[in-house]
This record gives C-alpha cells, sequence and structure tokens, in this order.
C-alpha cells in the first residue's frame, strides 16, 4: 500500500461512569513515530466508552488531516477495538451513532486495522485524556512535571503541544458534539428524507417480503407519485435519491426523482431489506403455526435470524455503513433514501438512542416518509417519523 501510513493511539474516560469526561489522541508516524498531531477535549459528562469511541474519532480525523492513506489504531479499549473490527456487537444503542460516524471515517482510508494494547502502551493518550477529564471536572490540570512520571514521558516529544495545552485550548472553544436543547442550524446537517418503497402484493397479503423482488401494486406506483409530489414540495434541492437494489424500491425512487426534475437515482446494495429465509412469501399466520418458537426467539432477540435468513444485528450492520457512506459522499445536503421496513426502522432506532423494542413497536407504512438531520460531529435530530399526509385519499 502506498501513501502515508500512522498510528493512532487513542484514550477516553470519564471521573464515574458516567461522569465528567475527555479523550485524547495522538498520531504518529508509523515508520519514524514522529507525534504529526494531538486531540484532547473535554465533553462534559458521559461514560468511558463514549469517551474511548470520541478518542477514536478524533484520531482518524486528525490521521485524515495529516494525509494519512493507511491507519493502525491502537487502543486498551477492549470494547472499542472489538466492536469497530466487526468481532463483537455494538449493544449499546447509545455507542451506536459513535461507530457509525467512526466507519464513516475509516472508509476514507485505503485500510484501518485495530490493535489492543495494555494501558501502560497508551500512556500519551491517556495523559491527554486525564488532562481533559480535570477540565470537565472543573479541575485545573497541573504541569507535566507535576503529573508523575508516565504522564510526563507522554509530553515530552519534540514541540507538540502538551496534553494539557491542547485541552485547555479545545475546552475553551467548547465541544459540539455535546448535548443541547438549542435548536441547531439545519443547514450544516445532512437532511436524510427516509421513504419506504410503496405497497407490493404481498404487503396486501401481510406475507413476509425480504429479498424477494416483488414489484410494487398498482396502488403502491399511485403511493410512489404522492410521495414523489410530497418530497419535492419538502426538498427542492436534493443532492441524490439512493436506493435498496430491489423493484419495489427503485421503481420508488425513480418516480420520486423523476419529480425532482431528474436526479440522479443510485443504488446501495446495503439498504436491501432482511432476508427472511425460510419466512419469505409466507403469510404472517403461517409463520406464527409452523415456526411458532423461532418466531418467539426471534422477536426475543436481534441475534437471532428467521431459519436461513439474516438477524437484525447483521442488517443493522450494513445499515450503519450505507449511513455513513451517505454521510461521507453528501456532506451538508439533501439525500432521499428509499429502503424497507427493517432497514429504515434501525437508521431510526439508532438516530434516537433507543432499544431494541423499539423495532417491533415502530410502524412504517407504505411510503411513509421519516425526516433525519445528521450534523458533522455525529449530533441527530428526527424531524418526523413515518409521515402520511400526502397518502390521504388514496
Amino acid at each position: 500500500m502506498g501513501g502515508r501510513r500512522v498510528v493512532v493511539e487513542a484514550d477516553g474516560g470519564a471521573r464515574g461512569n458516567p461522569g465528567p469526561a475527555g479523550y485524547g489522541a495522538v498520531v504518529r508516524d508509523a515508520d519514524t513515530g514522529e507525534v504529526l498531531a494531538e486531540r484532547s477535549e473535554s465533553i462534559g459528562v458521559a461514560t468511558n466508552n463514549v469517551a474511548e469511541y470520541q478518542g477514536l474519532i478524533a484520531g482518524l480525523e486528525a490521521a485524515r488531516e495529516a494525509g494519512a492513506t493507511g491507519v493502525e489504531v491502537r487502543m486498551d479499549s477492549k470494547l472499542v477495538v472489538e466492536q469497530m473490527a466487526g468481532r463483537w456487537q455494538i449493544k449499546n444503542a447509545g455507542l451506536r451513532p459513535l461507530a457509525a460516524q467512526a466507519a464513516g471515517l475509516v472508509r476514507r482510508f485505503d485500510a484501518v486495522t485495530y490493535t489492543w494494547i495494555p494501558r501502560e502502551r497508551n500512556r500519551h493518550a491517556d495523559a491527554l485524556a486525564n488532562a481533559a477529564m480535570d477540565l470537565a471536572a472543573g479541575k485545573v490540570p497541573k504541569a507535566a512535571t507535576e503529573r508523575g512520571p508516565a504522564s510526563a514521558a507522554a509530553d515530552t516529544t519534540d514541540s507538540a503541544p502538551t496534553g494539557r495545552a491542547r485541552a485547555t485550548e479545545v475546552a475553551a472553544q467548547g465541544s459540539t458534539a455535546r448535548s443541547s436543547w438549542e435548536p441547531r442550524p439545519a443547514e450544516t446537517a445532512t437532511r436524510l428524507l427516509l421513504v419506504r418503497h410503496g405497497e407490493t402484493e404481498y404487503t396486501e397479503q401481510r406475507r413476509y417480503s425480504g429479498r424477494g423482488d416483488v414489484p410494487l401494486s398498482s396502488r403502491g406506483l399511485a403511493q410512489a407519485g404522492a410521495a414523489a409530489r410530497r418530497v419535492a414540495g419538502l426538498a427542492p434541492s436534493v443532492a441524490a435519491v439512493v436506493s435498496s437494489p430491489l423493484s419495489r424500491c427503485t421503481a420508488t425512487g425513480g418516480i420520486i426523482a423523476g419529480g425532482l426534475g431528474g436526479v440522479p437515482l443510485k443504488v446501495e446494495p446495503d439498504l436491501i431489506e432482511c432476508d427472511f429465509g425460510e419466512w419469505e412469501g409466507k403469510t404472517f399466520g403461517e409463520v406464527r403455526e409452523r415456526w411458532s418458537a423461532e418466531m418467539d426467539a426471534w422477536l426475543a432477540s436481534t441475534d437471532v435470524a428467521p431459519p436461513g435468513g439474516e438477524s437484525f444485528v447483521e442488517v443493522g450492520a450494513r445499515v450503519r455503513r450505507a449511513m455513513a457512506g451517505l454521510l461521507s459522499a453528501y456532506p451538508g445536503e439533501t439525500v432521499v433514501v428509499v429502503s424497507h421496513v427493517s432497514p429504515l426502522k434501525i437508521a431510526l432506532r439508532d438516530a434516537l438512542a433507543a432499544s431494541d423494542a423499539f423495532l417491533h413497536r415502530l410502524y412504517l407504512d407504505p411510503a411513509g416518509l421519516s425526516v433525519l438531520d445528521i450534523w458533522p460531529d455525529g449530533g441527530m435530530a428526527v424531524r418526523s417519523v413515518n409521515d402520511t399526509a400526502h397518502l390521504a385519499g388514496l
């Protein structure tokens, strides 16, 4: 692999869990060990894991600014390393948006690997994080020579700013990722208009409809037209319509794109519906009768897949990948996303930091519209869910 290779060392923590929190990140040249950048920030009250993810995000952003094409991430957080490597699922709903933001940054590099290291080998990032935590707790950070040999040694690299100086600088600016009751400027967000496809025969017959390519019914086509008019009224300026590859979505998306004056229709494979395996095409009643125990297990856990199918954990991984790709490709723009019940429910669950029970309590109508704003720092605002006013009278 050509280009510049770097090592990102990142850490985060809280004085209490949750408590006053902060993170630190260091970017080093992979060949020389030279420090290329430091990042440190007080993030108010948060958990250890949130702070660790924020440290990873800051380190990846700094690596990108340094012109890196390849990154080795080193952290003493086993949870973050294993989750980002795809070996552990992300059970905590509050961490999913942060993982999605990190995944979006990862896509900008040629290669990113993850290595767990013991805390004593992560002293530099740990020192930066501790300085930030001190600020979050309202303490004046001690000078490097007063923090003990481990922290002092971490701050002696060339002319890079010390952890204390960097943390003080960022704390003065404030954390843009911090929760707030105040409205945020919509023009700086990427706006996603989430549209479920119109009806098919399977929808009307109450059948499981996953990977089977069932076309829109005549009513579904009418619903897609109504959704197109609604979208055009809400968002006259749209960068793209991005669709699942199945025809019920591409047909809906094509009608919407046409109503926007020829906005490009793009296909994203990760937006495809859940694979329902042996349940595909069966009515809900047939599945309940034949696979009662399997259905109970499926409803009880997102780790469980229908026989021969796909679990919601697996669907969630690709939905987050798709969302991160959209944020990377269309920063600050409006995008129409045409998909299915399962991917759209998962996107909304993640945006609302809801539990998995949300997936079985939310109803999304055919051609229903939801609006989601996502800011560059990972902040989110769900502006509407399952708006169907445009379907009245059909």
